[in-house]
């Protein structure tokens, strides 16, 4: 974990920065480097005697990709074992496919893709992070989708697994959005996060003490039908009265169409009620409002943000702030899933923690 954030160092270095003796460093870094992940070199020094032996930490010796899923598009985020992202791909999504057997072969075409496009050997892939829309459980399987109704009661992950020979971690998007923001978005250092997603579907991903909260059926967040009206109780999409999407309604406010302002208006209140409702609950140290709508600064985050603050009467201030990943988000909370879980199959050893992810620019 030294070498692969900061850079390459000497036995004797490692054994002193991290307080172990030389024979305990020598067997960890034996493991590494014949997993590939490490490469061993010999730096000189000014004196005599022998020269002392430096390890550096191999970044492109594997890769490690975050995939999210969705029906109108399916985005693959690839790193290197480091946490670099290298490649960013965005392909078509499950929706237009007939069955669930064509939905998950369109999934694995365009991780192949994604690999292919920058030049990148997919036979150095060493594992997946999933992102899905639906309640899934820790071992990857699909408890319950609306929006792909066919995966549901299936083991995506070993289905996954069996096609790409690598290991797979398999969560809900909103969630691994939550994880994102908190890893590298809008609620870095902040240990207890709400983040909620107001798009397409209405829905919540919690941190608790710095770690997403799954809850006793993995279905913590699935709020969508109770935070707000119009939510359609088969798809779970969210609806509007005066317009066929939040973009169309926003602008028949800005034209000034009365009635389309109400709804809007009506929305926001009914949000911030339950918005105020979670937050007395959970006590979060900021709230992150992602998903579409998150991106209406004047017409949507504003007056939510000033809507929460007057329903909630405490001594501090709770912070409502939009995402900074966007779009990016499940895939990238996809890729913190994959290091998290799948340590042992990235770097040979387990126990080594989740790098530092950096976006490709």
């Amino acid at each position: 974990m030294r070498l692969r954030d900061h850079g390459p160092d000497s036995v004797n270095g490692l054994a002193a920065a991290l307080e172990l003796s030389r024979t305990s460093v020598e067997n960890v870094l034996g493991s590494l480097t014949a997993a590939g992940a490490l490469t061993r070199t010999t730096a000189s020094g000014a004196g005599v005697g022998r020269p002392s032996r430096w390890y550096g930490f191999v970044a492109d010796s594997g890769y490690v990709a975050g995939v999210d899923v969705g029906n109108a598009t399916t985005r693959v985020v690839i790193s290197d074992l480091a946490g670099e992202v290298l490649a960013d791909h965005v392909g078509p999504g499950v929706g237009g496919f007939p069955d669930g057997v064509s939905k998950l072969d369109s999934v694995t075409q365009q991780i192949r893709e994604a690999f292919e496009r920058p030049g990148l050997p997919i036979g150095k892939l060493r594992a997946v992070g999933l992102s899905l829309p639906g309640i899934v459980n820790e071992t990857g399987s699909v408890l319950a989708s609306v929006v792909i109704p066919e995966w549901t009661g299936v083991d995506i992950g070993g289905r996954l697994r069996e096609v790409l020979g690598v290991e797979v971690a398999v969560d809900n998007g909103v969630r691994l959005a939550a994880v994102a923001e908190h890893h590298l978005g809008a609620a870095q250092l902040v240990s207890d996060v709400l983040y909620l997603s107001v798009g397409n579907r209405v829905a919540m991903g919690l941190i608790i003490d710095g770690k997403p909260r799954r809850g006793a059926h993995d279905a913590a967040g699935d709020i969508g039908r109770l935070a707000v009206p119009g939510v359609d109780p088969t798809t779970g999409q969210l609806g509007w009265a005066r317009a066929g999407s939040a973009a169309e309604l926003f602008q028949l406010v800005r034209d000034g169409d009365a009635a389309a302002a109400r709804e809007l208006t009506g929305f926001i209140d009914q949000l911030a009620r339950s918005l105020a409702t979670l937050i007395m609950a959970v006590d979060p140290g900021k709230v992150v409002i992602g998903g579409g709508l998150s991106r209406a600064r004047e017409a949507f985050m504003e007056p939510l943000s000033a809507a929460v603050g007057g329903q909630i009467r405490l001594p501090f201030e709770v912070p409502v702030v939009a995402a900074r990943l966007g779009d990016e988000a499940a895939a990238h909370g996809a890729l913190v899933l994959a290091f998290g879980r799948k340590a042992k199959e990235i770097y040979g050893i387990g126990g080594m923690s989740v790098p530092r992810i950096s976006p490709l620019v």
